[in-house]
């Protein structure tokens, strides 16, 4: 048990070495406007987080996941929300 020990309390040395002086240094904190911090959710966004909502929901009634389709509602229900926001993420990506 003495070499997880030591090993441990090397870890926070370095860990305090490393992190105490950044907590420590005392730079004032840079204000941004409020318009900046407060970033409004487009139309289409909010449509695509009801959307990523509703489809699963209305999905799983449909077609009853608990009753052994899991594979069936993973497959029409999870992997199209899935794809379609990381295709809006990697067009978003390229926007930028």
């Amino acid at each position: 048990m003495t070499g997880i020990s030591e090993i441990l309390v090397l870890v926070l040395l370095i860990a305090c070495i490393l992190i105490l002086p950044r907590l420590f240094k005392g730079e004032p904190v840079k204000k941004t406007s409020s318009s900046k911090q407060r970033k409004k959710l487009s139309a289409k966004i909010r449509f695509g987080i009801v959307l990523t909502l509703v489809y699963p929901i209305v999905l799983a009634l449909y077609i009853k996941p608990w009753n052994e389709n899991i594979i069936s509602f993973i497959s029409f229900g999870i992997i199209p929300v899935f794809l379609v926001w990381a295709i809006a993420w990697i067009i978003a990506g390229r926007k930028k």
